[in-house]
């Protein structure tokens, strides 16, 4: 995996959402299912090497909300405004222990694009002993390969989401990795995570 040192502004890193769905921008406001790719979302970047050789980031999450397709301050975590936090290949919803909203998770094997509906049922909130979004290689939305160190997101594996306020999104994990490359190598810039997603603002379960 590089190395190289990454200033911690790098954080602050903010891309450009392309939206589709006849949606011309991602206000909350409109009632238009929102469908969006968020690209290169800062997940606790590298910023140096630790002592045993291995790189470190800030160990800080960044929060992202699905309504509004914009990072949120570090400084409102403690609020309803994000809907998903990223720390490396970890993933928390503002529900349970990791904030005060009505966030939850669930993931299902499907394609992205034939997943309808939220379902009505199976919501999981983040707790003391385990996340919505389970860690681990294998376990939630991704593989990791000791040998290439390449961390790779699941095909058919779709995170469901009811957001801070109870609304509900789908979102498929494209790439770990800056730029997105089709085909990453260890030698390519981490924690820099790229995802599709839909967003339901009517409140409805529906994705269409």
């Amino acid at each position: 995996m590089k190395s190289r040192i990454t200033s911690f502004s790098m954080i602050l890193v903010l891309a450009l959402f392309v939206t589709a769905c006849d949606s011309s921008s991602s206000n909350d406001d409109s009632q238009e299912v929102i469908a969006a790719r968020a690209s290169d979302v800062p997940s606790d970047p590298i910023i140096g090497i630790g002592s045993d050789g291995r790189p470190v980031g800030a160990n800080a999450f960044s929060f992202f909300s699905l309504r509004t397709g914009q990072i949120v301050a570090s400084t409102d975590s403690a609020s309803t405004g994000w809907d998903l936090g990223f720390k490396g290949s970890t993933i928390i919803v503002n529900g349970g222990t990791s904030g005060p909203g009505n966030g939850a998770a669930q993931i299902v094997d499907d394609i992205f694009g034939d997943v309808m509906n939220a379902p009505e049922n199976g919501w999981i909130q983040d707790s003391a002993d385990t996340y919505a979004i389970p860690t681990g290689s294998g376990n939630g939305w991704y593989n990791y390969n000791f040998a290439t160190q390449v961390l790779s997101p699941i095909p058919g594996r779709v995170l469901l989401v009811r957001t801070a306020d109870g609304r509900y999104a789908k979102v498929s994990m494209i790439s770990y990795y800056q730029g997105a490359p089709e085909t990453p190598t260890g030698d390519d810039t981490a924690r820099f995570l790229t995802f599709d997603y839909v967003f339901q603002p009517d409140g409805s379960r529906k994705f269409q």
